[in-house]
């Protein structure tokens, strides 16, 4: 009768423990995908400052050369700061629904008001010959590129990570964790998905 109850008692045990290594085993894959979407966000949010580094350099340089276009270059910083704005609201809470769809609205702003400020420079070719004005442009070339990359290796990270919170029997722990759900970093309005085209 005691060795039955030894028995059962390990057999009980050796469960338990089996249950808890399972647990802990998919508490820390959960923390792991989340931290990975998290420093995808702030691959983006480096390249992001960046850009907005470029920004008002880029808007000096052409304003001794467009002088009558005053609107357009403070279009553009306007939604410059409204975008490091977002940036740094989105940093402190990544993959939450309301700052990265504001982040996405702003963003496509930005590119919009880009988007215009290239167009007038067409019309100037002495400023489309500056040197200052074309290393600038270069820079902000690669940085938009990196940018790219750096948004879908978030929007990847944020996909894995919510694949995995959502599947059996992950899902079951993640909502005793307070393991929420991340979203993905996506342009709202299909006509600010367009990158402005940066030629000289």
């Amino acid at each position: 009768m005691v060795g039955i109850t030894i028995g059962i008692i390990v057999v009980v045990a050796v469960i338990a423990l089996l249950l808890v290594v399972f647990v802990v085993g998919i508490y820390n894959s959960l923390v792991t995908s989340r931290n990975r979407y998290r420093n995808a966000f702030s691959q983006i949010d480096v390249q992001l400052k960046r850009r907005n580094d470029l920004i008002p350099n880029l808007v000096e340089t052409a304003k001794g050369y467009i002088k009558h276009e005053r609107e357009t270059l403070e279009a553009v910083i306007q939604a410059r700061n409204v975008a490091a704005s977002a940036i740094q609201q989105a940093a402190k809470s990544p993959g939450e629904r309301q700052a990265m769809a504001s982040l996405g609205s702003a963003e496509g702003q930005l590119a919009g008001a880009m988007g215009r400020l290239f167009a007038v420079f067409e019309a100037y070719p002495d400023l489309k010959a500056n040197q200052n004005m074309l290393a600038l442009q270069e820079e902000l070339t690669s940085t938009e590129n990196k940018i790219a990359f750096s948004r879908q290796a978030y929007n990847d990270s944020v996909m894995h990570y919510n694949n995995q919170r959502e599947t059996f029997p992950n899902v079951l722990l993640a909502g005793m964790f307070n393991f929420q759900e991340a979203n993905l970093f996506e342009i709202e309005k299909p006509e600010e998905r367009e990158v402005p085209k940066v030629k000289f």
